[in-house]
């Protein structure tokens, strides 16, 4: 199975779309979240209408500079993966929008309703082989450093990776913390940003995750 993870958008549709084209056939692209800069639920019905066609699933959660809104319109879409769970052959994804209350974006919630979140959607893929965790902000102290040095991650995402260990966490919102790394038994990838041209292709074995990061 091969996943195309994107993140970090931030209106850049036809881009993003480019990314993933290149790496047809896809199974599964999921969105990592910031799909617009204060966009609309109208812009984000023609991402997914754009995108839906590239991979034969989409999944996808919003970001700290997308809105309520927005995040109401994937759950509408079918596509939503905050706080619940779509299963995909053994690989059961479920994740979080939005980011920790930090510096006034659109959508910030406290760690506690991100906590709350992520245990709804953990619910339903716990009895899952194997979990893809997709939250948009990385785990607190993990690939979440800014460019001035500060760990700018959720606390909440830090404490259930560190509790639960889902097999593979795909997040973003820290531009430049792109990378991939081991915490504990969970492997964390922050995709970098698509509006930069990142992104994250993971080829899904029997027995693990090849991630490349272009």
């Amino acid at each position: 199975m091969r996943l195309v993870a994107i993140t970090d958008i931030h209106d850049r549709f036809d881009e993003a779309a480019d990314i993933v084209r290149r790496w047809a056939p896809v199974d599964v692209l999921v969105v990592g979240g910031d799909i617009t800069t204060n966009g609309t639920p109208a812009d984000v019905e023609r991402a997914v209408a754009l995108w839906r066609p590239l991979a034969n699933r989409l999944l996808a959660v919003a970001g700290n500079m997308d809105s309520p809104a927005i995040d109401a319109t994937l759950v509408r879409l079918g596509v939503s993966l905050d706080g619940r769970a779509q299963q995909v052959d053994d690989l059961a994804f479920f994740g979080c929008s939005a980011a920790p209350v930090a510096i006034g974006t659109p959508y910030e919630v406290p760690e506690e309703e991100l906590s709350a979140r992520i245990q709804r959607g953990w619910t339903e893929a716990r009895g899952s082989p194997r979990q893809v965790f997709v939250p948009h902000a990385p785990p607190r102290g993990v690939l979440d450093r800014t460019s001035t040095g500060i760990a700018a991650g959720s606390r909440a995402v830090r404490q259930f990776v560190d509790e639960h260990q889902p097999a593979l966490v795909l997040c973003g919102h820290i531009h430049e913390a792109r990378g991939q790394a081991q915490s504990g038994r969970s492997l964390v990838v922050n995709c970098g940003a698509a509006a930069r041209g990142h992104y994250a292709v993971v080829e899904v074995t029997a027995v693990g995750f090849a991630v490349r990061l272009g």
